[in-house]
């Protein structure tokens, strides 16, 4: 659009160019909530830097260093804007044996190299192949480095002095609890009660004070405590800027050099790519949504953190990586721009230049509990739980073993050898027996079928008797070429010879046979991979003029019937005859969403009288009571489970749900339109995927793309506690005569994942993995 200002004369009036700057100085605007949420980090940042740099044995500047250069040029130049970078606790064990083995300079030497190679990473366009890390080694990576800190820091929590291994910290735990330093460990445990005990004061005057950061109470009141009381600790001594210690150049061997480079290279980038995606979904999941805060770019992300780690090392700072604890307090505070994460690097300057005399009155061993906890915290009890539910336990604890007992580098080499292994084991283990039950023969077929398994599933299958009745059953989640090849040309040869073969999966679904093509056969273009849109099976597609080309292409009804009584009546009339007078039996009510691209009997590889379905927009359930005249949900759910006494109820959602999208852009002043008064039933799932009470739904071993996915899941979800609401399902629930179940379908992926637990809503993860070829659910990592 042009715009233009009124002319004061006759001449021509003066014409502004679309998209300039409007007329008049520009004025630079933060928002209230950036402000905010800017100093809730900075109270956060403060006591936490400098515990960090305590923590490594590098100059206590440092961390205030790191702290405000990941604010300013982080915030500024990376890819997430709400995510606060700093000195993180993850970095401790690193940087603290680089500074042991090469002193200080060469460290920051090393951190600037680090933020180059991660520039050249970002130049490459690889941050995403970060993500590829198995979450069993990185959250066994981050909890070895817990232990670590914490057996560090407690030597100072009871006085004494840590020592250069994990290992001689343990190992000399028992002489430091002899000759434990009464007023330290007093100051210590001060700072441990408030940490522990700030975030749940109760009632209403509790909730206004939990504003204030605990760390910030916690270090405050233990160094008032300690000047009140002329306790005799160790204090904070921040040295005057003028002999703050800059890089100089590395010396010590270049392998050495090499690999610390690598390692914080490694730490600082997957640290910081995982937590720019955590709050990506932090900031879609609160209310309100993402409220114009766009995406994390990982690829600027990562450019952001190389250009912040050369700016620290140069400056004499630690390395610096995302740090979670921030960035949650970031978004929690309600920052909406990349401002806040710059202002809380600008407070953290003007701290270490004007508060040096009150920052020097700060206990030692405060900053030390404060990094145990935080410590201690990085061994989460929930990560223990998925990595357990995911077979994958082992993963966690070599890495974690491996990080404490040899090193950071050296675990993670160790964790990855493990997962390969456990992924080789899973792959190679595969049992094949045979019996014979009803007159037929069994083959069962336990584990992933792969070319390792071939003879031997070769020499069972030819073993069983010519012209037997045979079923073989597939309880894996994998067949490659080779296997099917076998498979198949065995079923062709057991046929010929007069038998039946059946192939089953565990559940004793039946999984449609190889067969062989055929000269006589009458679709031979018909195959399971034929697109289905338009298809004209056996005739060669019209082609359309170009002036039609626009027109939209769909199913001509008339043609489609037609081709219906031609080709498929035929086959399916005695079983449709056979429905007619039996009646309908089916095994379970499909409820799904209307879309046109959701094919139910596809998905589910069914026939006539299999489902009983039921399709509405956005696959709803509404509570019992709340349809307002129209009952026709409830209806359906009373006449499967009391008439036709279905086994199973399925509630599908699918990506790309306009119903869903409906949902989040919607808001209270609009219309009350038909579509909107239906959806309103959808709002219990928009007050669940915010509601902190609840984890983020997760799909096959990642989060979700984005909020509309995020919520496809989480409606899924609610939609089966609002199932439990109706009183004939909680009957046949608890007669044990009824199954739920929770699907996800990826249009674009064509994958249909399945809700792990699905009996068991409530539980603290909600997790869809994901449908493998042979019908068998392996339970896929969590990220």
């Amino acid at each position: 659009m042009t715009l233009c200002t009124p002319a004061r004369t006759t001449t021509r009036p003066r014409v502004q160019r679309p998209h300039s700057p409007p007329d008049g100085p520009r004025r630079f605007r933060i928002a209230g909530a950036d402000l905010s949420a800017s100093v809730a980090v900075f109270l956060i940042a403060l006591p936490l830097s400098l515990g960090i740099a305590l923590a490594t044995g590098a100059p206590l500047q440092s961390g205030l260093v790191a702290a405000a250069v990941g604010g300013i040029v982080a915030g500024r130049f990376g890819g997430s804007p709400l995510q606060v970078s700093g000195p993180a606790a993850g970095l401790t064990v690193v940087t603290a044996e680089l500074i042991q083995l090469y002193g200080w300079r060469t460290t920051c030497a090393i951190t600037v190299l680090a933020g180059v190679a991660q520039l050249a990473l970002s130049a490459l366009r690889v941050a995403r192949s970060a993500l590829a890390v198995s979450p069993a080694i990185v959250h066994g990576m981050l909890a070895g480095i817990g232990v670590t800190i914490a057996l560090a820091q407690l030597h100072i929590v009871l006085g004494g002095t840590p020592q250069s291994s994990t290992v001689d910290n343990a190992l000399g735990l028992p002489a430091q609890l002899a000759h434990v330093h009464p007023a330290a460990l007093g100051i210590s445990a001060l700072t441990v009660a408030v940490l522990l005990y700030w975030p749940r004061l109760p009632g209403r005057a509790g909730r206004l004070v939990r504003r204030v950061p605990a760390a910030l109470v916690a270090v405050a009141g233990a160094t008032a405590v300690a000047a009140f009381a002329g306790l005799s600790v160790p204090r904070v001594d921040l040295p005057s800027w003028s002999s703050h210690a800059l890089p100089g150049l590395p010396e010590g061997p270049v392998l050495g050099i090499a690999a610390g480079v690598l390692t914080i290279t490694l730490v600082t980038s997957v640290q910081s790519l995982l937590s720019a995606v955590a709050v990506d979904k932090l900031v879609a999941a609160r209310p309100g949504g993402a409220q114009g805060v766009p995406r994390s770019r990982l690829d600027r992300e990562l450019a952001g953190q190389g250009a912040a780690n050369v700016l620290s090392g140069a400056l004499g700072g630690l390395p610096i990586a995302g740090v979670a604890v921030r960035s949650v307090a970031n978004v929690s505070a309600g920052a909406v721009s990349r401002a806040s994460t710059m202002l809380h690097g600008l407070w953290i300057v003007l701290a270490a230049l004007l508060l040096v005399p009150v920052l020097d009155l700060i206990p030692l061993p405060a900053l030390a509990a404060l990094v145990m906890v935080v410590g201690i915290q990085m061994v989460s009890i929930t990560h223990i739980r998925t990595v357990t539910r995911h077979r994958e336990v082992v993963v966690y604890a070599v890495t974690l073993a491996g990080v404490v007992l040899v090193g950071l580098l050296e675990g993670v080499a160790l964790g990855i050898a493990v997962a390969i292994a456990v992924a080789l084991h899973r792959l190679a283990r595969t049992r094949i027996t045979q019996e014979e039950r009803d007159g037929r023969q069994l083959l069962r077929v336990r584990g992933q079928l792969t070319f390792l398994a071939v003879p031997r599933l070769s020499r069972a299958l030819h073993q069983l008797p010519h012209g037997s009745d045979v079923v073989v059953e597939l309880d894996g989640s994998f067949m490659d070429h080779a296997a099917y090849e076998t498979l198949s040309d065995w079923t062709a040869g057991h046929l010929a010879h007069g038998g039946t073969v059946e192939t089953t999966g565990p559940s004793g679904a039946r999984i449609a046979e190889p067969a062989p093509v055929t000269a006589s056969a009458s679709h031979a273009c018909c195959r399971p991979w034929t697109p289905w849109h338009n298809h004209q099976c056996g005739e060669q597609p019209v082609e359309r003029a170009e002036s039609d080309a626009p027109e939209r292409t769909g199913l001509h009804l008339a043609s489609g019937m037609g081709k219906f009584q031609r080709n498929t009546a035929p086959l399916v009339r005695d079983e449709l005859a056979r429905l007619a007078r039996e009646g309908q039996r089916p095994s379970q009510l499909f409820l799904t969403c209307a879309d046109s691209r959701l094919v139910t009997s596809m998905i589910t590889s069914s026939g006539p009288g299999d489902l009983f379905t039921v399709r509405n927009v956005g696959n709803l359930v509404p509570l019992p009571g709340e349809e307002s005249g129209d009952d026709s949900v409830a209806a359906a759910i009373e006449y499967a489970v009391d008439v036709l006494r279905v086994d199973s109820i399925t509630v599908c959602g699918h990506s790309g749900c306009g119903a869903m999208q409906a949902l989040l852009s919607g808001g209270p002043d609009d219309p009350p339109t038909p579509l909107r008064r239906w959806l309103r039933h959808g709002r219990p799932s928009l007050e669940r995927m915010a509601s902190r009470r609840h984890a983020w739904a997760r799909i096959a071993g990642r989060l979700p793309a984005d909020a509309v996915e995020q919520l496809c899941l989480t409606n899924v979800v609610q939609q089966l506690e609002h199932l439990r609401a109706y009183e004939p399902v909680a009957r046949r629930l608890a007669e044990g005569t009824l199954t739920l179940h929770g699907v996800y379908f990826h249009v674009g992926e064509a994958q249909a994942y399945l809700l792990s637990d699905a009996d068991e809503v409530h539980s603290y993860d909600d997790v869809f993995t994901q449908v493998m070829p042979t019908d068998h659910l392996e339970t896929a990592q969590a990220s």
